[in-house]
C-alpha cells in the first residue's frame, strides 16, 4: 500500500506544489517554517480540502483527482488524523473519546467500549478510562488521541505537530509511544518543527518552504547534504552515532556523560544542540561534566549568531552570539575548550 500526494493549491497568497510518496508502513516526517504549506498538506491528504489541480491516490485507489473530479470524503478514507491540540470531546470520558469513531462507523456501544478498553491497555492508559479531558494532562491527553486513532485500525495516521504542546517529560514519553506502534502495514506521516522528531522518528523528511518541497530524503542524507539554509537550520544537530553504556556514550576516542534516558545499552544516536556547547578560553571549571581541548575548523558568522565548527575530537557546530564569539579572540585555527552539560545529550536508539 502507497500514499502517492500530487498536491497543487492555492491558500491566500501561498501556492502549494508539492509531489511525495509513503510506502507501506513508512513514517515520512514533513518538515518547514511557519506558513511553509506544512498543515494544508495534510489537512488535503485526510480529505479537509481538495487539490486544485493533482492527484491523491492510495494504493491504487484515487481519494482526489481534479481532472475526474473524483473526491472520497475524510470518513470514507482509512486514515486517522491526531491534531495538535489532540481535539478530544470535552463531553466525553477518555473512553468514549476512544470509542467514538467506532461508534460513528456504526459500532454498538458494548463493543465499542470493549475495543476502545483494549486500545487504551495496548498504549498505557487504561487507567484514564474514566476521566474526562479536563482532568487529563498534556501526555495523557495525546495518549487518549492516539488510542482514538489507533480504535479505527486505519492504514494511514496523520500527525499534526502532536507533541508540540507537551513538556519536555511527556514529550518523551508520547515520542516512546509514537515508536511503540510497530504495526508494520501502517504508514504514518507526522508533521514537525522538531529536528529530534524528524531525525529520531521518520524514515524520510520531505522538506518544505514557500509552499514547495525543497528536499526528500532520509535523516542521514539530510543532515550530510542539506539542500537549502532552511534545511540545514532545522537540522542543524550534531547527530552523533556512538556507543552507550549506562550513562557513558563512547564517539571515537571521546566519552561523554549523557543525562537521564531510556536508550538501552549499544548502538546510539547522540544529539547535541549546538547552542547547548559552550566556548571558553581557559579549561573551564563548574558543573559541567564533559569538558574537552579541540580548535576551530571554521567560521560562519550572520548579524545574530556565530556557527562555529570544531575539530577533532568531536566534530561537531557550535552557535554562540556575535558579543560571546568576540570575547573569545579567537579564529580558525585556534585552541580553546568546549563543555555540554550531561543533561544536554540526548540519546536515542540507532
Amino acid at each position: 500500500m502507497t500514499l502517492v500526494a500530487d498536491v497543487r493549491r492555492r491558500i491566500g497568497s501561498l501556492q502549494l506544489d508539492a509531489s511525495f510518496s509513503v510506502g507501506r508502513g513508512e513514517t515520512v516526517a514533513i518538515v518547514g517554517p511557519n506558513g511553509a504549506g506544512k498543515t494544508s498538506l495534510l489537512r488535503t491528504i485526510a480529505g479537509l480540502a481538495a487539490v486544485d489541480e493533482g492527484r491523491i491516490a492510495w494504493d491504487g485507489s484515487v481519494w482526489d483527482e481534479s481532472a475526474s473530479g473524483a473526491f472520497v470524503s475524510p470518513e470514507q478514507r482509512p486514515i486517522a488524523y491526531v491534531f495538535q491540540d489532540h481535539a478530544l470531546f470535552h463531553h466525553l470520558t477518555a473512553l468514549d473519546n476512544v470509542a467514538f469513531g467506532l461508534r460513528a462507523s456504526g459500532m454498538g456501544r458494548r463493543e465499542a467500549r470493549t475495543r476502545a478498553r483494549a486500545v487504551l491497555e495496548v498504549v498505557g492508559g487504561l487507567k484514564l478510562e474514566r476521566r474526562m479531558p479536563s482532568e487529563l494532562s498534556g501526555g495523557e491527553s495525546q495518549m487518549v488521541a492516539i488510542a482514538r486513532a489507533l480504535a479505527t485500525e486505519p492504514q494511514l495516521m496523520l500527525f499534526d505537530e502532536p507533541f508540540a504542546a507537551l513538556d519536555t517529560s511527556a514529550r518523551a514519553e508520547a515520542r516512546r509511544l509514537f515508536m511503540s506502534m510497530a504495526n508494520p502495514s501502517m504508514s504514518r506521516v507526522l508533521v514537525t518543527h522538531d529536528a529530534v522528531e524528524a531525525l529520531t522518528l521518520a524514515d524520510r523528511i520531505v522538506a518544505i518552504e514557500g509552499g514547495s518541497i525543497v528536499q526528500i530524503g532520509t535523516p542521514s542524507v539530510l543532515l550530510a547534504t542539506p539542500r537549502s539554509h532552511f534545511v540545514a537550520e532545522i537540522l542543524g544537530l550534531n547527530a552523533l552515532s556512538g556507543q552507550l553504556r549506562g550513562d557513558q556514550l563512547s564517539i571515537g576516542s571521546m566519552s561523554l556523560t549523557v543525562g537521564a534516558h531510556e536508550a538501552l545499552d549499544g548502538n546510539v544516536i547522540a544529539i547535541i544542540r549546538p547552542r547547548s556547547v559552550s566556548l571558553h578560553q581557559t579549561r573551564p571549571e563548574g558543573s559541567p561534566r564533559n569538558v574537552w581541548s579541540t580548535s576551530v575548523t571554521a567560521v560562519d558568522r550572520t548579524t545574530d549568531r556565530v556557527r562555529v565548527q570544531l575539530g577533532a575530537p568531536l566534530n561537531i557546530a557550535v552557535e554562540v552570539t556575535p558579543a560571546g564569539f568576540d570575547a573569545l579572540h579567537t579564529e580558525v585555527g585556534a585552541e580553546l575548550w568546549a563543555s555540554v552539560k550531561a543533561s544536554e545529550v540526548a540519546v536515542h536508539p540507532a
